[in-house]
């Protein structure tokens, strides 16, 4: 079983809400999201429990833009993938949660995809959805040919994605 990992927040980070996230923030990313209150005594097991439901970890997995149906307007969202739980090398359950690009949380940067790392995605029905993200295009080919998705497109991560600060709206 693989649970959310205790990361530390680097000093100067840059705290982005939804929209940043959605416009700015390249898929593979690590993200920690929060609600900047603090974490209750264990004691108070309700109240971790929903502290914990607004406070976490997870990698930038997919994006979708806003769109209108019909005459209703729709705000872009976007998921993060929690964990993976099994055992013996499969994977009985995956936790993703989607946000809406208005959510009232705030995320922090931990982690940008390395230059050279590989992103092995699937495009359907105009959405992008990252399956993995390789240390190289050996591993992302041997995954590819273990785990067997529908067109899926193996992209290098480039120099000009590492480093850059997210560019929008900082919360």
């Amino acid at each position: 079983m693989s649970t959310i990992p205790n990361l530390p927040v680097a000093a100067a980070s840059t705290v982005l809400d939804g929209h940043a996230v959605v416009a700015s923030v390249p898929l593979g990313t690590l993200l920690r999201f929060f609600d900047g209150t603090p974490r209750p005594p264990e004691r108070f097991r309700r109240k971790l429990s929903a502290w914990k439901n607004r406070n976490g970890t997870g990698r930038l997995v997919e994006k979708s833009a806003a769109c209108t149906l019909g005459d209703r307007p729709f705000p872009a969202t976007f998921t993060l993938h929690l964990a993976n739980y099994g055992s013996n090398g499969t994977i009985v359950m995956v936790v993703n949660r989607g946000f809406q690009a208005t959510t009232d949380l705030r995320f922090d940067v931990l982690e940008r995809p390395a230059p050279g790392m590989v992103r092995v995605f699937s495009r359907r029905g105009g959405r992008v959805e990252l399956h993995r993200l390789a240390s190289d295009m050996t591993e992302a080919e041997a995954w590819m040919a273990k785990n067997r998705y529908c067109d899926p497109i193996a992209e290098i991560v480039g120099e000009d994605e590492s480093g850059a600060a997210p560019v929008g709206r900082a919360a």
